[in-house]
Formats: C-alpha cells, structure tokens, sequence
C-alpha cells in the first residue's frame, strides 16, 4: 500500500484537488452570484490545479451574512437610538433639500431609511487636497483635543509621519484622553516597539482581522478598507489618505501621491462615530460602553447636507455602489469620476454609456501608471466601450492619483474611501461622505479640472489601434477583475 501511494502520489494528489475544486464549483453554483465572477473562479479551479485551490479559499469565500461577520447590534442600544433619533432630518428640512436639488431627491431616499445612514444637516466640511495639508489640519486637532480620540485606519505605518501622528497619540493618551484605535493587520506595519510604546502611554489599540503573514495576503479577502479619525464626536475625517509616509511626498525622488481627504465639523461625525463603534465591538469582541460623550451636542452655523454611506461583508446591501449608481443614472450635465481603480461592474459600466449617449459630459481620472500592473491592464480592457460612447478618459500622468471622488450637476459630490471595482463594492469594508450641496460640489469640480491639468487625453482612434498583444494583456488580467 505504501509503495502504491509512494509510486502514485502525483496522481492521489491530482485526484484529491479535483474532489476538492469540484465541491468549490458547486458552492460556487449554489450562491447564483455574478457569472463573469462565477467563470473567473471555475477556469482557474480547473485550469491551474492546487493554485486554484489556494486562490479560492484565499478570495472566494463569501462570508456576507453569515457568522463570521455577526457583530453584536449596537444600534439597539439607547445611547444610538437617541441620536439615530435626533438626527434624522424634519421633513420641511428634507423638502427644502429636495427643492435645492432640483428635485433629484432619489439619492437621498436611497439611505434615508436607514438608521446607519441618516441625512444630516449642520455641517461644516473641508475638502483637503494631498497628505500635507491633510497632516497639518488632522494634527492639529489630534493635539487640541479634550475628551477622546478615535482611530481607524487601513494602512498605518510607524514610518516618519506614522510615528508623528503616533507620538501624538501616545502624548493625549498620557495626558488621561481616551485613545482608541484600530488599523487594518494586512495594510498596516507597526514595529514591535512602537506597540510597546503605545501599550505603556494608555492607548487601546487591536488589529482587525489579524493575519499570520500579512506581507503574504496582501489582497486576502475582507479587509477594513476605511480611513477615519474622530476627536471629541465633534471633528471627523475621511477620505483616501492613510497614515503613511507614501501619502505626504517626502522629497525629490518621492513618486508624487495625489489624493483627497475630508474633514468634517458637524453632525456628520456622529455617524462616523457609530461605524467606528460598530467596527470597535467586533475587533475587541468584548461588551462596550456606549457613552452619551461620544456624541455631543455640536454647535455649527452651517447647514451642508452630508450623508454617511457604508459598506462592506455585514451589510445587507453595497450601498456605496448603488449610491454611485443612482447619482450617475439621475446626472443631467456632467459625470466627474476621479479614482485609482477602475475595474466596474456591469451596471456602472451601463449607466456611465448611457449617461454619455444621452449628453451627460462624463469625464473620468485614472492614473497612467497604476500600483499594479494586473490592476492597470484590467482597467484597460473596460476603456474601449466607455470610449465608443463618447466617455472622456484622461490619464493622470504627474504621479498616482488615488482620490476616490465623484461630483455630479453642481448638486451632488462624493469622497471617501471606495474605489470603483469589484473590491470595494462587495468585499472591503468601505466608507464615503455624500454631499448635497452646490458651493461644495463646485469646488470638488473645480478640483477635478485642476488635475485635468496634469492628465492626458485617451484619443478613441489611436487607443484601439494598440496592438494585439496589449489587448491579449487586458483580457487576460480582467479575467481576474473579479478578484482584485
């Protein structure tokens, strides 16, 4: 018997993937989820035995709605339904929102019935451009703070402005300040003495959903994707920008990183706050006191509409995404779509052609050079029909844009932390402002044709000239789309 299995153990081996890989495709089958997804995942089950394997229980699985993602139902507490309560918008408010909108009013029904995502009205908001302007306002209010400090972030490195802002921390944490904060285990790097140090200054520190060789996962499957900072419930931020020195363009040689932050002041922030609770419950796995100083009265003169939309494997709906639909399928004027990773869907990709056909002026951002290579072919191959529609692609060639915003009709603008691809939508657990205002979105479009300036224009007729290996490229790497 030995000898047999010894003699024969590259077929027993073979054997044993395709029992497995067959029990896959039908798991696979049974879910009924999106055939381009559901074809990607079955060739390379078939098709490249045990690294098939690996890719499937590495990406695969899907864990929306089921234990893995069960957290405990803080929104049930008294503290949250007291302030989901005061929060939601009086009715003559929300008819004069709608009167301000011309009547494109569906975006705001879309999340208006949930009590995670209330329209909020008294705001203040700040649109900051790259890292250093981000760094010198987010500091700012670190060091000013009186009551607490709440962190989360995917990637945190104790880099040079890492340990800045971690030194910060450490300093309010040892002054009796709460400091809360977690940070992605795959996105993040922390050295063993800064942990230490944190430990020793006070601050309550956990990784979401550690991993054993996080330099290894770097695409493992549900990963916290959000970047947000509250102080005192009363200033939060959120945006693309992660603490990291890749984001702040230190020096000459540095690659130059665009990118795009908001900071909030207003009632915005106490629905930040609540993700941050919901996110806090599940990383601790311990019972949590929600206070009644986590969100405080807050006195602001401006009325800017902002709501807070999230998303990711615990909630029952991609409500980023259809946000971004719906926004795209009511635009009158113009579409302006600035984002590091363009990898769609199908109904985005729909909607954006006919939205062009139509007349919509569809203006969208990429990078010329992406971070990654598979990820830049893929969004090669989703360029040519946006084309042919009349879509204008620009290629943004100073550096790497990876802002994540849209800005729609001088009405509606958006900023956060989801990029337009499958990852976002469905896996990642994301966040995004959306704002209902005139000044507000005039300014992010202004923004928008600032870096129009340091783009290239894709010409229709030369980009489906590029030869036939190129295309083989594309083709080749959006068959893995569905698993960036």
């Amino acid at each position: 018997m030995i000898d047999y299995v010894t003699s024969n153990t590259w077929v027993i081996l073979i054997v044993i993937n395709y029992l497995l890989a067959l029990g896959a495709v039908i798991t696979i089958l049974l879910k009924n989820i999106n055939p381009t997804k559901t074809i990607s995942y079955i060739m390379v089950l078939v098709f490249v035995p045990f690294f098939g394997l690996f890719v499937y229980y590495m990406f695969g699985q899907e864990y929306r709605k089921t234990k893995l993602f069960n957290r405990k139902d803080i929104s049930n507490t008294s503290v949250i339904k007291s302030v989901g309560k005061n929060l939601r918008i009086k009715e003559r408010d929300l008819e004069k929102l709608n009167v301000a909108l011309d009547d494109k009013i569906k975006l705001v029904k879309l999340l208006k019935a949930s009590e995670k995502s209330p329209v909020t009205l008294k705001n203040k908001i700040d649109f900051l451009v790259n890292g250093k302007l981000k760094f010198e306002r987010l500091f700012q209010d670190l060091k000013n703070a009186k009551n607490y400090i709440h962190i989360e972030y995917y990637v945190l490195k104790d880099d040079n402005i890492g340990t800045e802002f971690l030194d910060i921390l450490c300093s309010k944490a040892k002054e009796g300040l709460e400091v809360k904060m977690t940070y992605d285990d795959v996105g993040s790097k922390l050295s063993a003495k800064m942990k230490r140090k944190m430990n020793e200054s006070g601050i309550e520190h956990h990784p979401f959903m550690p991993v054993w060789f996080s330099s290894l996962t770097g695409k493992s499957n549900y990963r916290n994707h959000r970047k947000i900072a509250i102080i005192d419930g009363e200033i939060g931020y959120v945006g693309g920008i992660n603490i990291s020195d890749s984001y702040v363009n230190y020096g000459d040689d540095a690659r130059y990183w665009r990118d795009t932050h908001l900071r909030i002041h207003g009632e915005a922030v106490k629905v930040l706050q609540f993700h941050f609770l919901t996110t806090w419950d599940f990383v601790t796995e311990q019972e949590i006191e929600i206070k009644k100083e986590y969100f405080p009265e807050i006195e602001c003169d401006y009325e800017i509409p902002v709501q807070i939309a999230a998303s990711g494997p615990d909630t029952d709906w991609a409500n980023i995404m259809e946000a971004i639909l719906t926004a795209i399928n009511n635009a009158e004027k113009y579409i302006y779509l600035t984002t590091p990773y363009f990898i769609p869907n199908d109904q985005i990709v729909t909607a954006l052609q006919i939205a062009s056909r139509i007349g919509v002026d569809v203006k969208l951002i990429i990078p010329k050079k992406a971070d990654s290579l598979i990820a830049e072919r893929a969004t090669a191959s989703y360029l040519e029909p946006l084309l042919e529609a009349g879509v204008d692609v620009f290629l943004y060639t100073k550096g790497f844009i990876h802002a994540k915003t849209m800005v729609v009709d001088d009405m509606f603008s958006t900023i956060g932390t989801c990029n337009m691809d499958n990852r976002s939508f469905n896996i990642n657990f994301e966040i995004n402002a959306l704002i209902y205002h005139k000044e507000k979105s005039i300014e992010l479009k202004n923004i928008f044709l600032d870096d129009l300036e340091n783009c290239e224009q894709i010409e229709y007729e030369r980009w489906i000239e590029r030869s036939k290996f190129c295309k083989l490229q594309e083709s080749f790497s959006r068959l893995w789309a569905p698993l960036l």
